[in-house]
């Protein structure tokens, strides 16, 4: 059964929120930063509430022959088909391990969402100013390195742990994506259209 975003982080809330200092008066700082924490690979990631529609368990993915090595294929979600991509294998070229109790963050993206495999689920963090990564040292934990350096511009550091924002909604606009995720649904789209112009489109 899928599982809200917001259900689950009512959970993880209050041990998140003793992970930041100075807490309660800071909840409310200037510059507070909160999201979803998350794990791709070695890396410890976070997303912005706005950036993810809704937490899902991994369901059954159908392959789609022709497409992208990381794009695992469609899955059925509600009576939604649903294009499901291996961010760890899109980002890294090495393909996610697959876990009991797998999770993938579904994400909005023009023309229908898509689902983002992820490694382990962290649930809500919350990061202050002082936490913050100057650029230098941000550069220096490897976190924005190879293809991530495109989806992270700033990082935190937190309990020993250095955490990089991850921009889904740039993810979602990157045209290798973007096109890979429209091309595994077009499919069920243009079969059921008449016009001479979708029918010489290839």
């Amino acid at each position: 059964m899928a599982l809200d975003a917001f259900d689950i982080l009512l959970d993880y809330e209050h041990r998140s929120l003793s992970h930041v200092a100075g807490l309660p008066e800071q909840l409310e700082a200037p510059g507070l930063w909160r999201g979803i924490g998350y794990r791709i690979g070695r890396r410890r990631l976070a997303s912005g509430f706005d950036e993810v529609v809704e937490i899902l368990p991994l369901p059954q993915v159908t392959p789609v022959p022709g497409s992208q090595p990381w794009m695992l294929g469609l899955a059925n979600v509600r009576g939604n088909l649903l294009p499901v991509a291996d961010l760890k294998q899109f980002l890294e070229a090495e393909r996610t391990v697959l876990h009991e109790g797998q999770r993938m963050l579904l994400v909005r993206q023009e023309g229908g969402n898509v689902a983002v495999l992820i490694d382990e689920l962290f649930g809500q963090r919350s990061f202050i100013p002082a936490q913050r990564l100057e650029d230098p040292v941000l550069a220096a934990t490897g976190i924005p390195a190879g293809r991530y350096s495109h989806f992270i511009d700033q990082g935190f550091r937190l309990d020993e742990h250095d955490w990089g924002v991850f921009s889904l909604e740039r993810l979602t606009r990157t045209p290798e994506f973007r096109q890979a995720s429209s091309d595994l649904v077009r499919p069920q789209t243009s079969a059921s259209s008449t016009t001479p112009e979708e029918d010489h489109e290839h």
